[in-house]
């Protein structure tokens, strides 16, 4: 692994993820691996050069994440690609974490219907999610 990709933090997100290249006009959807302070990793079924402008959705939540990046990486995987995009600014930061604590709550929400078999509400996975973790949630 190389320094570029260890910015980008491991970190449970396996929530969809939709992009759309600058230079190609269909959208495509895959979804999103980790996510950390570097920026995005996603899974794709094509490769993407690195330096390629990309436009992210995240619709996960209310409103959807979205931003516009740049490609930093792309190496084969398993399933196709896993490609890293940088995000820049302070409000892609902001965004970008705020992101982050939302994937964590869907995989907890995922979790819990799998381990326990309850059937939370995303406001009722978050609520328990944050008495739960928020305190352990990097800053």
């Amino acid at each position: 692994m190389t320094q570029t990709q260890r910015q980008f933090l491991r970190h449970p997100a396996d929530v969809p993820i939709s992009y759309s290249l600058r230079d190609v006009v269909d959208s495509q959807s895959d979804y999103l691996r980790d996510i950390g302070e570097g920026g995005l990793c996603f899974t794709s079924r094509i490769p993407i050069s690195p330096g390629t402008s990309i436009h992210i959705e995240i619709p996960i939540a209310q409103p959807v994440f979205r931003a516009d990046g740049v490609v930093v990486w792309c190496s084969a995987a398993d399933r196709g690609f896993e490609v890293g995009v940088r995000f820049e600014g302070v409000e892609a930061e902001y965004s970008i974490r705020m992101v982050e604590q939302v994937c964590h709550i869907e995989h907890y929400r995922r979790q819990v219907l799998d381990q326990e078999g309850r059937s939370l509400t995303s406001e009722e996975a978050a609520l328990e999610w944050i008495e739960q973790f928020a305190e352990r949630f990097p800053r």
